[in-house]
């Protein structure tokens, strides 16, 4: 059931151009950095074309490393670095697991079976509909809500394979499930509350 994104070169747009709103934010971004350091925009450069188009051309970082006056082969090593830049079209909900040691203690590896079998796809792989990709992702830094899935902007912690059908099923349904943990945990407390200085002080 896998569709675009799944395997070879993803069709590669002629021209990339930001929106007029984005193009603001961009120069935004620049600004933040001293004469001759822009080049320290490119990383908010390369999320803002991705959160234009969805992923990042390569007609998108031309344009940022001209925006930035830097090789293009200077961005290109950048996007293909960090496991946040989408090189090729993912799905509507982009599903990123974490696998890292703690995650993978914690059942990272259930998490994938589960997905492979609601969503008919492995790693990289887009369903055909376009609405789900799948990838596994290095260490989301919400260890001690381990297992952690990002989707989109926002951590579900705290998972388990019955709690990720039930995710899936709602975006299945149109719905936007509550990120954040799944038991019911505040913040990164202990599991099932405080443990200690429970009463008032003495």
């Amino acid at each position: 059931m896998s569709g675009a994104g799944d395997g070879g070169a993803a069709k590669q747009p002629a021209s990339f151009a930001f929106t007029p709103d984005n193009l603001g934010k961009a120069r935004a971004f620049i600004a933040r950095y001293p004469a001759g350091r822009q080049k320290s925009a490119v990383m908010p450069l390369l999320d803002l074309a991705q959160r234009q188009e969805g992923w990042v051309s390569v007609a998108a970082m031309d344009a940022v490393a001209a925006m930035l006056d830097m090789a293009p082969i200077l961005v290109y090593e950048v996007a293909s670095f960090y496991s946040m830049y989408n090189l090729k079209p993912v799905g509507k909900h982009h599903l990123q697991v974490c696998t890292n040691l703690p995650c993978r203690l914690r059942g990272s590896d259930e998490l994938m079976a589960t997905c492979r079998k609601e969503l008919g796809i492995g790693p990289g792989e887009t369903t055909v509909d376009g609405q789900f990709s799948l990838i596994e992702v290095e260490c989301l830094a919400a260890c001690v809500n381990a297992p952690v899935l990002m989707l989109g902007d926002d951590y579900y912690e705290d998972l388990a394979p019955d709690s990720l059908r039930k995710i899936i099923a709602g975006l299945r349904k149109g719905e936007s499930p509550k990120p954040g943990s799944q038991i019911g945990r505040q913040g990164s407390a202990p599991v099932g509350g405080p443990k200690t200085l429970t009463g008032a002080a003495g």
